[in-house]
């Protein structure tokens, strides 16, 4: 509380290793009520930004630990983090979602704080002595803390007009803000409203954005292929109606030839998403494997390659055994060969779907599989990278791919 700048971020992340090994019995009741108080109180002195990270990530850990004794400290917190997103350090809006997120199981009103979310999401309220490119780092900081909201807490909301708010905030923006990050963050916030309300209203939103929609610029196209991306891989994804599906993936399909690498990158994870949540429907899978086979060719720059294989981890998330047989192989083996490739930046990406899509994991059943039915060039060179990098891989998280 009282050591200068330096001191406090080490004070801070001490009080946070210590937390994060003790056991939660240990912290119930008025220990961890006795350390709240004192963080609450510092975070938003005037701290640099380090410092302010060490606090709120350690709010987060007493947050985890601490459970139903922090309840009376919601809207203390709920203040403090909302507050965090408007800082002018990314790393501390990063921290301010994570930990808005952690405290979703604690608090009981989230209709004020979606409402609140939404109304910052669009820009309103924002100090206008903000330069405009800290307006959009805080409009994309606050959308993806509505989504994080909405995916954790959303289901607490009592009033009948709060997700529909958070869905016209995210609509409102998709498709003709001129940022990229926040045309993708509101493409999250669209797909965690529509998993709240259901896959008629998913489908509706889909057939009005990305069907029905006569905006071309680069913006609107980058917008569709955002929210068809988020929609297919939700919850509700495999519920869409037969005939917006089908529109949608032929939408897709033709971003990915689009003059706009913004525009076919996000068209290419899109389309995985299509494979994923596709019903078995094996004429629209080819069709789609296909399109990105094309974009998986050498002559694609390394931007369409990280997107192609961004697509294909989505897809064998939502179906393991996608790839899986001889109708796997034309994508198995274009991915070996981008996973040879000389940038590291395209090695690394088809790493990881080569790990997802083979189950190393779980064994080398998946690549027995690959060998029986691949060439015999191709299995001695999926042989040679299993044992020497796909084999060390200990998991792939779904940030490298979402």
């Amino acid at each position: 509380m009282y050591g200068d700048s330096n001191i406090r971020e080490v004070a801070a992340c001490g009080l946070g290793e210590s937390i994060a090994v003790t056991d939660s019995k240990f912290l119930a009741g008025p220990f961890v009520i006795k350390m709240t108080g004192p963080l609450l109180r510092i975070v938003g002195d005037r701290n640099p930004s380090n410092v302010k990270v060490a606090i709120i990530r350690t709010l987060g850990l007493i947050l985890q630990k601490g459970g139903p004794a922090l309840r009376a400290f919601a809207p203390q917190f709920q203040t403090t983090f909302v507050k965090a997103l408007t800082d002018p350090s990314r790393q501390v809006r990063m921290e301010a979602t994570k930990a808005l997120a952690l405290l979703m199981p604690l608090s009981t009103r989230v209709d004020p704080l979606i409402k609140e979310l939404a109304t910052g999401s669009l820009g309103k309220g924002i100090n206008t002595t903000v330069e405009s490119a800290g307006i959009v780092a805080i409009q994309t900081a606050t959308l993806e803390a509505l989504e994080a909201v909405l995916k954790y807490g959303g289901s607490k909301a009592k009033l009948p007009d709060t997700i529909p708010t958070a869905l016209e905030t995210g609509k409102e923006l998709v498709l003709s803000h001129p940022d990229d990050g926040v045309r993708e963050a509101a493409a999250k916030v669209i797909a965690a409203a529509c998993e709240l309300l259901g896959a008629a209203v998913a489908s509706d939103v889909c057939r009005d954005i990305v069907i029905n929609s006569v905006d071309c610029s680069s913006e609107a196209k980058h917008g569709k292929a955002c929210t068809s991306f988020r929609i297919l891989y939700s919850s509700v994804g495999k519920e869409i109606e037969n005939d917006v599906f089908l529109k949608m993936a032929e939408l897709l399909q033709s971003l990915t030839e689009d003059g706009t690498s913004i525009v076919r990158e996000a068209a290419c994870v899109a389309l995985g998403a299509a494979i994923g949540s596709s019903k078995g429907q094996l004429s629209i899978e080819k069709s789609i494997e296909g399109c990105l086979l094309k974009c998986m060719e050498s002559g694609e720059s390394i931007e369409i390659h990280k997107a192609v294989a961004r697509g294909l981890c989505v897809a064998v998330r939502m179906k393991p055994l996608i790839f899986r047989g001889k109708s796997g192989l034309p994508i198995m083996n274009g991915a070996l060969r981008l996973a040879m490739s000389v940038s590291q930046r395209v090695q690394l990406p088809f790493n990881d779907f080569l790990w997802l899509a083979l189950a190393m994991g779980e064994g080398e059943e998946g690549l027995r599989d690959y060998e029986t039915t691949a060439m015999f060039e191709n299995v001695k060179t999926m042989r040679s990278l299993a044992n020497k990098v796909l084999s060390k891989m200990k998991e792939v998280p779904e940030e490298n791919f979402l």
